[in-house]
């Protein structure tokens, strides 16, 4: 949908994009194609929940979590960094849903982290030694399954599988990299207004909404099971907060998402 936008330009008929993960705003982003946020709408999330150029907002987040399977790995024996997964030693031990949008989100955040050189190597690990799942909810229902130890999600698909009959999570649990590792990153979901806009106003009032105290407790009380990045505003609290989780500093801004899907394609991961 972002290249879709930029593609279209200024004839775009999109007054307000919302994206499930920050890369694909950034491509249009630096498309040049976004308006600047009301100020008063960037206040009301946390510091770390909008870029610094401010041409778009967070309105969720989501934490990348390892989740594995007792009965295959003890929790003593689990990698202490996300990057360490390149090493021969996990080859066929652990899964990922390399192909979406969700982990390239998380590549971007190893890729800013880290450098070029580091990221290429790591996916080149990857391509060499993880079992590749059509997406999070597979990746996680086979390492609950047992066909791999653990594997790299995110966060809100097994708290919402617990949350309901645990059929794909039961014989799982998660843990979480912290110590700002790449493996803590912490993912927005994001909204913007397009320059184009037809009904400008109308587009700021909505993300102001959604970001507001009202549209953040709907999120917080929803079976989303994505953390709220309003000021003030409490999530779930089947979740570790936030703040507890350690995530790297990464200016959203900064990733990037066309030069991710660039190094997966020379690996040979897409």
């Amino acid at each position: 949908m972002g290249n879709q936008l930029v593609q279209e330009g200024s004839k775009s008929p999109a007054d307000v994009f919302l994206t499930e993960n920050s890369p694909a705003m950034t491509t249009v982003e630096r498309a040049g194609l976004l308006a600047q946020v009301d100020d008063s709408t960037i206040a009301q999330v946390g510091k770390p929940y909008a870029p610094s150029s401010h041409d778009w907002v967070g309105i969720a987040a989501r934490s990348t979590v390892l989740v594995y399977n007792p009965s295959k790995i003890s929790e003593s024996e689990l990698p202490t960094s996300l990057m360490d997964l390149q090493d021969p030693k996990w080859k066929g031990k652990w899964g990922a849903a390399a192909g979406g949008a969700d982990f390239q989100a998380i590549v971007s955040a190893i890729l800013e982290l880290e450098g070029e050189a580091k990221a290429k190597a790591w996916l080149q690990g990857l391509k060499d030694g993880a079992k590749i799942y059509q997406n999070n909810i597979a990746t996680m229902k086979a390492v609950n399954a047992g066909q791999v130890p653990m594997g790299i999600i995110y966060h809100y698909y097994w708290y919402r599988d617990q949350a309901l009959t645990k059929a794909g999570s039961k014989s799982t649990k998660l843990h979480y990299f912290k110590n700002q590792d790449p493996g803590a990153f912490v993912s927005l979901s994001g909204g913007a207004v397009l320059k184009t806009s037809k009904h400008a106003a109308n587009a700021q009032k909505f993300l102001a909404f959604v970001t507001g105290p009202e549209g953040q407790k709907i999120l917080a009380t929803s079976d989303a099971k994505e953390y709220a990045v309003g000021v003030g505003v409490a999530s779930d609290p089947a979740l570790p907060p936030l703040e507890s989780l350690e995530a790297p500093d990464v200016d959203p801004f900064k990733l990037n998402g066309p030069k991710v899907i660039e190094l997966m394609t020379q690996v040979g991961i897409l």
